[in-house]
């Protein structure tokens, strides 16, 4: 349905990772950014060993990238 659209996903903590997953669900191309000290809700359990349930589940589907946007490098890439 949406193959072919891409969505930089800049979001963090519940709603704006779940609806960047439901597009992803719908064919979008998803590129969730991090900070290069990662997503603050790898943070959030339940846990698996170190793997976060709650950021594995919000973020299925969509690729990653980190990029650290407090740089001008990291503002160029973006």
């Amino acid at each position: 349905m949406l193959e072919g659209v891409v969505v930089i996903d800049l979001s963090r903590i519940l709603a704006g990772p779940f609806a960047a997953q439901a597009l992803a669900q719908l064919g979008a191309d998803v590129i969730k950014v991090e900070p290069p000290e990662g997503d603050p809700s790898r943070g959030i359990g339940p846990f698996i060993g170190s793997r976060s349930l709650y950021f594995s589940s919000l973020n299925t589907g969509k690729r990653g990238v980190v990029i650290d946007l407090k740089t001008a490098e990291g503002k160029a890439r973006l």
